[in-house]
């Protein structure tokens, strides 16, 4: 083993005789090998809960908790710590006793010091296997299921298309019609015809809708980066009031209030309002989904010349830990079956990096969650679509 992988060993002496500790230290760091030292059991538990070691060398008979029990409790608390145990009784039954226990081996004093040596390098060359096996089927693992989520992103796409096909089939003869019913208004018969702002009023959001039914195909045929992007100066305040009322009847079923707060006069925001409006439908349906019945959301604009802040805060659910490092992951839900796809977020996030933003997620289990969006005011993009500052 050479001198700088030596020096990584962290290594604890453990034993009664202060004076076979204070030897054996001496002779350790003339071989470039540091250690710290304890007395006994209670006091080499102790040292473990403050610092962080690779390998105990340990003697079994010592007064109050000897070598076999504590190095139970290293093994319990520890597991990835190896220990190399000393005895002075030519019994090899500790040694058996100790291996049982998950001692990495045992030696009987008097020990020669270049076997002690070469074991504790043993015992470290073992961590350092053990440690790039577990990275290497971590990231075997991560390969795997980055694998299985782009064949599901490959077969999504395929039945998105379709869809997406079919979609536009009828969305070309609602616009027709729609279209043949305006013209018809135009008519001077029909210029004295009851309720004619509400039907015209009616006919301008059935365009609308299918304006952005037309976007929402668009997005899943892909053609978004192959058709010029979209770019215009956005409202945001306007945008979101626009947003709450496609879902207040979502969250009106649940009894929640949904209030928005404006910090200051709004900045105006470039890029895709469709896009833009997607990201905060699926934040917003998110939250409803997580909240509690009568209870509320807030919604928060803070804007500035250099970037636009909107955070979305309810006080339901919340998300664990563990699941706060993968809700962005496509095709991971913790909603029941057939409730989510799993792609709501991830498909947000994607929106979010491409305008060259970033989306944030702070959540306690129980409390709620807090969903950040950050967007900047001046964007360009590049020739691939991607957003860069």
């Amino acid at each position: 083993m050479d001198a700088d992988s030596v020096k990584h060993i962290r290594l604890l002496l453990v034993d009664d005789e202060s004076e076979f500790r204070n030897t054996l230290a001496k002779r350790l760091r003339k071989r470039g090998l540091d250690s710290l030292q304890a007395a006994d059991g209670d006091n080499c538990l102790a040292v473990l809960a403050d610092h962080a070691i690779d390998v105990v060398v340990m003697d079994v008979v010592m007064p109050g908790m000897n070598g076999i029990d504590t190095l139970y409790q290293i093994k319990q608390q520890y597991p990835q710590i190896e220990v190399i145990l000393l005895t002075g009784n030519a019994n090899t039954q500790d040694g058996v006793e100790g291996i049982k226990h998950g001692a990495f081996d045992y030696l009987t004093k008097p020990v020669e010091f270049d076997h002690l040596l070469g074991k504790i390098f043993q015992a470290y060359d073992k961590i350092i296997s053990e440690k790039r096996q577990k990275a290497a089927e971590e990231f075997k693992t991560r390969i795997e299921q980055q694998m299985i989520a782009t064949e599901r992103l490959a077969a999504l796409g395929t039945l998105a298309a379709g869809v997406a096909h079919e979609i536009n089939n009828p969305l070309a003869i609602v616009n027709e019609a729609a279209g043949y019913l305006k013209a018809l208004l135009q008519k001077r018969e029909l210029a004295e015809m009851p309720h004619r702002a509400t039907f015209e009023k009616a006919l301008e959001k059935v365009e609308n809708s299918v304006k952005r039914a037309r976007a929402i195909t668009h997005q899943l045929l892909a053609d978004v980066g192959k058709r010029e992007r979209v770019v215009v100066e956005i409202d945001l305040e306007a945008l979101l009031t626009e947003t709450l009322a496609l879902i207040r009847r979502e969250a009106e079923k649940k009894g929640i209030r949904v209030q928005l707060e404006a910090e200051g006069e709004a900045a105006p925001l470039w890029a895709d309002p469709n896009q833009i409006r997607q990201v905060f439908i699926n934040l917003l349906s998110n939250a409803i989904h997580a909240s509690y019945d009568n209870s509320e959301i807030r919604v928060y604009i803070q804007s500035t010349t250099a970037e636009a802040a909107i955070e979305i805060v309810d006080s339901g659910i919340g998300i664990s830990r563990e699941n706060q490092g993968r809700i962005f992951e496509p095709f991971f839900s913790t909603k029941s079956p057939g409730e989510g796809t799993g792609l709501g977020l991830y498909v947000t996030r994607e929106i979010v990096e491409k305008f060259g933003g970033r989306l944030a997620v702070e959540s306690t289990l129980g409390e709620g969650s807090r969903f950040s969006v950050i967007i900047p005011n001046q964007i360009g993009f590049s020739d691939d679509g991607s957003g860069t500052q």
